[in-house]
């Protein structure tokens, strides 16, 4: 079994077994299958990569091509259990609208994203004046897929306006959990377990 990248390591861990999944830039289906193996998930794949739709669908997985900025208005209201969106939400043209079609599509839905605001990042702008290219980030700036460059702050930010429940975060640096304390500084990558908030009458 192929181990799974740190933040899709702790999406599978949280997961309940027997969920219907969507996963939404889905890549080559990792996580997919293991939520299928190990969890017995009825998991479904959204890529717009036609390559990675290929290795997804020879791992026998459920993937079609798309794209979560357009395609997501096509999937029901409930359909799924969970929504994943792992490492994507900063390539999307209005995070804030696919995110809105998460939490509509699935009753939960998890996120996981690079944090911008890490300490590297910060020093390699202030020294050298030029957008920072990273182990994690080894894109420049002019082929980056990352069109939006969020930080944990500003996420938090973000699901706060917009009335929705934060049930889990967890923060990573170097591929290893770490606290909580001064995440937007110290943690390279973020992953939020998200639910709509109930509304009261």
């Amino acid at each position: 079994m192929t181990e799974l990248r740190p933040d899709l390591a702790i999406i599978a861990a949280n997961v309940a077994p027997g969920s219907r999944v969507l996963d939404i830039g889905c890549g080559d289906g990792a996580l997919m299958a293991a939520l299928r193996d190990r969890h017995g998930c009825d998991a479904r794949g959204l890529e717009i990569d036609a390559g990675n739709v290929a290795a997804a669908m020879t791992r026998g997985l459920s993937v079609v091509q798309g794209d979560a900025d357009i395609d997501l208005a096509d999937y029901p209201d409930g359909a799924f259990d969970v929504a994943i969106l792992s490492q994507t939400l900063q390539t999307t043209r209005r995070p804030d609208l696919v995110l809105e079609h998460l939490l509509r599509i699935g009753r939960q839905a998890f996120v996981s994203f690079p944090n911008f605001a890490h300490w590297r990042m910060r020093v390699s702008l202030l020294a050298r004046g030029r957008m920072p290219v990273t182990r994690e980030l080894p894109s420049a700036w002019f082929d980056t897929p990352n069109i939006h460059h969020l930080t944990i702050e500003d996420f938090r930010d973000l699901v706060r306006g917009r009335g929705i429940a934060v049930d889990g975060c967890w923060f990573l640096a170097g591929g290893r959990q770490r606290g909580a304390a001064m995440a937007n500084l110290f943690a390279e990558h973020a992953v939020f377990q998200l639910r709509r908030e109930e509304r009261t009458a």
